[in-house]
């Protein structure tokens, strides 16, 4: 134990000799681990942003919209437009077994809003009750419409958190208050609290109420009937499961509208699931690109610290020879050079660590822009950095420093 306490002395007194070569070999290693954790930690931040911002929509959201059924098949030329209609809804509520939530969506955006306080010009959604279970629509406060709501057409609404600003300015209280309608009156029994970072999200610019109150007070009539939905959003009952949903209601709308549920142009979908697994693997790819940038700098490190290492035992080998043959023995040696090397190299990538640390906690302080989030240290990039280091380091050491112990005292102390 004393002569491993000794030769942890004698490191450490060579390594303070040597003051610009030790910082040198230390900045090359802080380095290295520094800039593969940045580097990692931004595709981090950017892949967690962009998750939480596709979760502002909801969750495994599935959209349906109506398109254009061509007169001939494959002709894009030619062809009538169509709409869904609320007996295609309860056809496919009746027939579909893939479907976990469902909910028509008729929307208008040419209705007046008026309260005692304002009024302003919303977009109104009629949806059934099961819509915020497919959609983000958090209530702040309040409640959200039930089936009772929906089944007796009670004129209930539920407000957007940026158009109540509107029609009940200086926080006027809205909850239990009535509105108008287009001069139909409503009772105000929930609001959205702010959905998205920054409150641009449609969500927080609607009124939402019961589909049946909706179809009986506000039909779609600029349609061909006046029994047209705006279009259809669903959750499957799995999300491995939305393919075989979406056919689903192809092939059951198709039914009900003559066509071949085969025509891709007589649909317009939007498949959030596809789409997360399809950004999932943008940024799979992103993180190896960063990786290999990140890896290629911690090679660069690692080609200075070697060439350091090198140069230091090479001109320590009169040294080397000397303390042979005052009796060191050749463990002795090669444990001075492992301990010289395993202290700066995790200093060094304890330094990197901290100093990363230190400005992602900085960066956390600052609005991070929307989509982009506050980068975050990935536990595993830094033991792979660091231990990568200490090998090359400990390595770079060792190999030479044996060399010049096998060589005899006389020899040793013979080299310049």
């Amino acid at each position: 134990m004393r002569m491993l306490i000794e030769i942890v002395r004698q490191s450490l007194a060579t390594l303070w000799a040597h003051k610009l070569r030790s910082f040198l070999t230390m900045f090359g290693i802080a380095w290295g681990v520094g800039s593969l954790l940045l580097l990692v930690g931004l595709g981090e931040g950017f892949r967690s942003g962009q998750t939480k911002q596709l979760a502002t929509l909801g969750q495994d959201i599935m959209f349906m919209f109506p398109g254009r059924i061509p007169a001939v098949e494959g002709s894009t030329q030619s062809g009538r437009t169509y709409h869904f209609t609320y007996q295609d809804y309860l056809a496919i509520r009746r027939d579909a077994h893939s479907l976990r939530y469902l909910s028509p969506v008729l929307n208008r955006e040419d209705i007046r809003a008026v309260s005692d306080y304002g009024s302003t010009n919303g977009q109104v959604f009629g949806v059934a009750p099961e819509y915020n279970k497919i959609r983000n629509v958090p209530i702040g406060t309040g409640r959200w419409f039930n089936e009772e709501d929906n089944n007796e057409t009670r004129r209930v609404a539920v407000v957007g958190w940026e158009l109540l600003k509107n029609i009940f300015p200086g926080g006027n209280p809205a909850v239990g208050s009535t509105i108008l309608l287009n001069g139909a009156r409503f009772e105000i029994i929930g609001v959205v609290a702010k959905v998205g970072q920054d409150g641009n999200n449609g969500t927080n610019a609607r009124i939402f109420i019961p589909v049946e109150t909706m179809r009986g007070l506000f039909r779609l009539k600029e349609k061909n009937t006046e029994d047209a939905i705006s279009f259809l959003n669903y959750r499957p009952t799995v999300p491995a499961q939305h393919l075989q949903a979406k056919n689903e209601l192809h092939e059951i709308i198709a039914r009900r509208h003559g066509f071949n549920p085969k025509l891709e142009e007589s649909f317009e979908d939007w498949d959030t699931i596809e789409n997360n697994a399809r950004v999932g693997k943008i940024f799979s790819a992103m993180d190896w690109f960063l990786g290999v940038v990140g890896v290629v700098t911690l090679g660069l490190g690692a080609i200075g610290i070697i060439n350091i290492m090198l140069v230091s035992v090479t001109e320590r080998t009169r040294e080397i020879g000397l303390r042979k043959a005052l009796g060191a023995t050749h463990r002795a040696i090669l444990t001075q050079f492992f301990v010289e090397g395993a202290f700066l190299t995790m200093l060094s990538g304890g330094i990197g660590l901290a100093l990363v640390g230190g400005l992602i906690a900085l960066l956390a302080m600052l609005p991070a822009p929307e989509g982009f989030d506050t980068p975050r240290i990935v536990p595993a990039s830094a033991i792979i950095a660091i231990l990568s280091l200490s090998i090359a380091g400990i390595v770079a050491g060792l190999y030479p420093a044996r060399q010049a112990a096998l060589l005899q005292p006389v020899e040793a102390l013979r080299q310049e």
